[in-house]
């Protein structure tokens, strides 16, 4: 969601990979929370740190005008907001924690000196049930909006980006069967801020064929 936002924005960073499972001290020094994403910015007045993915998008609109991620509108600007703390909370304990930890987090540690296992089916299951909760949840909303905060695209959007490319990445999405979830994604999926991400690979895994094709 960070590097979405700042993309949007045009902001020039400087991406580092963070290990989350052992990372530096020198990086635990700069944040309390301990967790990546952190964005260090050298500003006139001073290095600010930055931390979390939350703090750093809000950031990173409210310090350039240019391509507003947050409509003027203060429905639309809140309808956003709560989406991402849906994100934020929901969608990532009810399919995050399901999904993204049998799957990726697995085959991370299968590359260390752990032996966790095979993927439990069992919650898999689980997490791909309340995954399709949540996509029909977002395609009613799109039924009535353009975006899903409304008539323009805001952090709302990147939020849900943010987490349905990483799903995309495993092959848990049936696009054929959420038509108007797809368009939108397709939308998404064509913007450059998006692109950088499509790049993205973890060891271990491969994607579908059709994840980095703009027409999937």
């Amino acid at each position: 969601m960070a590097r979405i936002a700042l993309a949007e924005k045009k902001l020039k960073v400087k991406e580092i990979i963070i290990d989350p499972w052992s990372p530096e001290p020198e990086f635990l020094n700069l944040t309390a929370e301990g967790a990546p994403p952190v964005l260090v910015d050298l500003t006139q007045h001073g290095t600010l740190t930055i931390s979390g993915a939350r703090s750093i998008t809000e950031y990173a609109n409210d310090g350039s005008k240019r391509n507003p991620l947050l409509s003027e509108d203060p429905f639309e600007r809140a309808e956003a907001r709560r989406l991402c703390a849906w994100f934020d909370t929901r969608f990532t304990e009810e399919v995050d924690s399901y999904i993204l930890a049998e799957k990726i987090e697995r085959a991370v540690l299968s590359q260390t000196q752990f032996d966790v296992g095979a993927a439990d089916p069992d919650v898999l299951r689980e997490g791909r049930a309340n995954l399709d909760d949540h996509l029909t949840y977002l395609t009613t909303l799109l039924e009535k909006r353009d975006w899903l905060a409304g008539r323009r695209y805001s952090l709302g959007d990147i939020a849900a980006a943010a987490h349905l490319s990483c799903l995309d990445f495993l092959g848990e999405i049936s696009w054929r069967d959420r038509p108007i979830l797809k368009d939108w994604y397709q939308k998404i999926k064509s913007r450059p801020a998006l692109r950088g991400l499509l790049g993205d690979r973890v060891a271990g895994l491969r994607p579908p064929r059709y994840y980095t094709d703009l027409d999937f």
